[in-house]
């Protein structure tokens, strides 16, 4: 039998990733194993836990994500060394296969699922094609189930994904050119079945909107919640959705009964300007005067509200900062995420920043190390990247620091009135703290703002 090696790419710990609580297993190659036939043995292979180190297999395949590729890259030119077949796929390659291809003996673009058979027996046959563009699979029908066996044991949370594709085309994100404007959800039924199968208690649905955008996906969302109450299934579990969620309150209160620990939304920012500027309709729509209001519904239910921001915007200021960590701790959000305006490939950002010469770092695929949301990639208007390290400092001391951080602790703690849901939030502000506290920008940079008022 031959030997399919699958490789998880980490390089840099950093971010999330230096806490075991908010690491999350690689399910694309659990879902690339499961389509795999019989006839192969199969192996993926996790930096989330072990530093890479060489072994034998026919074909070595690898996924991506940008922050992480310069590390795929360096693995395939180990393997390409020894004469054997490398595949690379996953978002960022399917942004730049023209990149990808310089690296890899073949690339897939898009979702796998329906073309990789084909693409292993073109391996077998000694015909392997350098470029394959995977059709967006019918993802209602799919019955397909990732090989959780494979994945390493010792991640806290079982990811699981329901849904693909997005509406939406946000400026700063490329999921919609890559998995599709139509919003594709699994049967509630599908997924059940799913979830009956998983041994733990933990979940993380990581679909990019659980309860979608629609009456449609509502409906779904409602099926999905209620049938985990009927079947008794014990799990705690949080999802990503968007603002909008709270509109029915009915799909929360049923979320919260099924167990939903906390919810991830994207508020990124309170300048209504700059919510233009990302094209986040949705916000604009429910105003950033509501914001609170998004997040007293969630209490309402005893789901806690992880909420994201996004600084480093153009026309931001010093002033804009202290305005933000004002908001950030009077709010009542739970879990904070401030990550750093990134251009990723295939967004629209990053095309409007190539057209107007504003990217700062360009030599890829070296550079590419860069984009992981913590560095300043690019020339904003109006504000200089120094204020914004400057800021980010100032914002996460704000939020850390004695007395804001156990007063949000303890206003977290009587707004959820749960123990369990309140134990989720402290662990992903203690991973987040740490991050924080482990970034380059950390000690290069003072957090104070005095001195800054561009």
């Amino acid at each position: 039998m031959k030997k399919l090696l699958l490789i998880n790419p980490v390089g840099r710990r950093s971010g999330l990733l230096l806490s075991r609580f908010s690491t999350f297993s690689p399910l694309a190659l659990a879902y690339v194993a499961a389509v795999t036939p019989s006839t192969w043995v199969v192996k993926i292979a996790d930096e989330n836990f072990d530093a890479f180190q060489f072994e034998e297999a026919d074909l070595v395949g690898i996924t991506a994500f940008t922050s992480n590729i310069t590390r795929a890259y360096e693995i395939a030119r180990t393997y390409r060394k020894r004469n054997i077949k490398v595949v690379i796929g996953g978002i960022h390659a399917s942004m730049v296969p023209d990149e990808a291809q310089q690296f890899a003996d073949a690339v897939v673009v898009g979702e796998v699922e329906d073309i990789w058979q084909k693409l292993l027996a073109d391996f077998e046959n000694n015909r392997l094609e350098r470029l394959y563009i995977g059709p967006r699979i019918h993802y209602e029908r799919s019955r397909i189930l990732p090989r959780r066996d494979l994945l390493h044991p010792d991640y806290f949370w079982h990811s699981v994904q329901t849904s693909r594709g997005c509406p939406f085309n946000c400026h700063f994100c490329s999921v919609s050119r890559y998995l599709g404007n139509e919003f594709r959800q699994r049967h509630a039924q599908n997924v059940l079945n799913e979830l009956m199968d998983i041994k733990g208690q933990f979940l993380a649905f990581v679909d990019d909107n659980l309860i979608g955008y629609s009456p449609k996906s509502k409906n779904r969302s409602k099926a999905l919640f209620s049938g985990m109450i009927e079947s008794g299934l014990n799990f705690k579990w949080w999802m990503q959705t968007s603002i909008n969620a709270v509109n029915d309150e009915h799909v929360i209160e049923l979320a919260a009964r099924a167990g939903c620990i906390f919810a991830f939304v994207g508020f990124e920012t309170i300048s209504r300007e700059s919510l233009r500027d990302m094209k986040k309709g949705i916000n604009i729509k429910i105003g950033v005067q509501n914001y609170k209001k998004v997040v007293d519904v969630f209490h309402k239910y005893g789901i806690a509200v992880y909420g994201a921001f996004i600084i480093g915007n153009d026309h931001e200021s010093a002033a804009y900062y202290k305005q933000l960590a004002r908001f950030l701790v009077q709010s009542g959000i739970d879990i904070i995420q401030i990550t750093l305006l990134t251009p990723l490939p295939g967004t629209g950002l990053m095309s409007e920043l190539q057209k107007e010469g504003r990217l700062l770092y360009v030599d890829y695929p070296q550079d590419w190390d860069k984009y992981r949301f913590s560095y300043m990639v690019h020339r904003p208007q109006d504000v200089q990247p120094q204020t914004i390290y400057i800021g980010n400092n100032y914002i996460k001391k704000n939020i850390y620091s004695f007395p804001n951080y156990p007063y949000r602790l303890l206003r977290s703690l009587l707004n959820l009135k749960n123990m369990t849901n309140f134990y989720a939030t402290y662990k992903f502000n203690k991973a987040l703290k740490k991050g924080w506290k482990n970034s380059h920008y950390y000690k290069d940079y003072p957090a104070t703002l005095e001195a800054h008022s561009d």
